[in-house]
Order: C-alpha cells, then structure tokens, then sequence
C-alpha cells in the first residue's frame, strides 16, 4: 500500500525502480496486488460491519451481518482480480495493434501497479456517509495519471505510437473500473443484494 503512495507522489522514481526490477507476475500477484486488495477489504468490511452504511434509497443506515460483509468482499476481490486481468490482456492486444511486441507480464505489471490508487482510495468506502462513487471517481483519476507515467518505462512503445496506446488503455481501465463500481455501488445502495447469490451459499457452507 505505501507504493501505491510512492506512485501518487513519487511516480517517475517508482516506475523506474519497477521498470529495473523486472519481477514476475507472479510476484506482484502474491506479494503486491493480493494483499494490498486483501487490505483494503478488510478495511471496509470493518466499517460496513461496525458502522454499516448510508442508503440514500431507503434514507437509512444499514447495518450488515458478518456473512453479508463476507460476501461482498469476496464479490469485491473477485471483481477487481478479474479486472486486473482482463484489462492486461487487453492492454496486450491493443499494443500489438500499434505493431509492438509485448508480454503479459508487461501489461500485468502496468495495470496492477497503475490501478493501486484506485484500489487504495477504497479505503475511504468504510465511512458511512463515504459515497462509492466518488472514491471511485478520485481513485480513477490518479490512476490514469500513474498510468501515463508507467506506459513508457513498462511497455516501453514505439514513441510515435506511446499517447495513442496511453489514450485507449486508460479508457479500457476507466470503463473496465466503472463496470465493477456499478455493480458494486448498487448492492452499497440496497438495490442489489448477494443474500441468495452461489457465493453466499458457498460461505454459509
């Protein structure tokens, strides 16, 4: 989490330093991307189960039950893994279109580390009164900003092509990003539930 940090403020020296180090995929999976979502899910799950939340639908606070709040995050992390992965592959074939040659590892690298800011502005969805909305909103914005940072020393792209492989893999990461916010924002809401989802049941097992 304190690189998602270094990102925001310091991003030219950290993407040069992850630019060097090279890691696997699988390093940033299991010591990055998975406990910083296991982090952040955790911290809301706190305030949902502790001091639930504002539903502008009903006017009310709502509580949620343990088995609620363990649903919903486990929705959450599957959700945002799910986007994390999807997003890179397609970063993958939209810079080979611009006629690069890239690796999986590269696209993963830089949609992991690039959507940190999102993913630790979710932190702020454990206030009550905190609308999902805008910590997606603020989270998207700087990860875009990261992203651009990240682009060139990552993938690495032709120069003439850079801004256009930049300017559709941040639009693939906004839309990708606001899909998963909708559904989740919804439930947030009341005006979706998992009670009954497979998930749930799979829980309650």
């Amino acid at each position: 989490m304190f690189k998602a940090l270094l990102f925001i403020f310091w991003g030219g020296p950290a993407w040069d330093r992850v630019a060097q180090a090279r890691r696997s995929l699988m390093f940033i999976f299991t010591l990055y991307l998975l406990p910083m979502l296991l982090i952040v899910g955790a911290a809301e799950g706190y305030g949902l189960k502790h001091w639930g939340k504002w539903q502008s639908t009903f006017g009310q606070y709502r509580n949620f039950t343990t088995r609620e709040v363990e649903v919903f995050e486990a929705i959450q992390l599957l959700l945002a893994l799910t986007v994390v992965l999807v997003c890179a592959q397609l970063v993958k074939i939209m810079a080979e279109t611009f006629h690069g040659r890239h690796t999986y590892t590269q696209a993963f690298t830089l949609v992991a580390y690039g959507l940190s800011p999102l993913f630790l502005f979710r932190l702020l969805d454990a206030h009550p009164l905190m609308n999902p909305w805008i910590t997606w909103a603020l989270g998207i914005v700087l990860s875009v900003s990261v992203v651009y940072q990240g682009l060139p020393r990552v993938m690495a792209p032709d120069p003439t092509h850079a801004f256009g492989l930049y300017l559709v893999s941040s639009m693939v990461l906004v839309l990708a990003t606001f899909l998963a916010r909708l559904f989740t924002a919804f439930y947030l809401s009341g005006t979706i539930n998992f009670q009954h989802s497979f998930l749930s049941h799979l829980l309650g097992r």
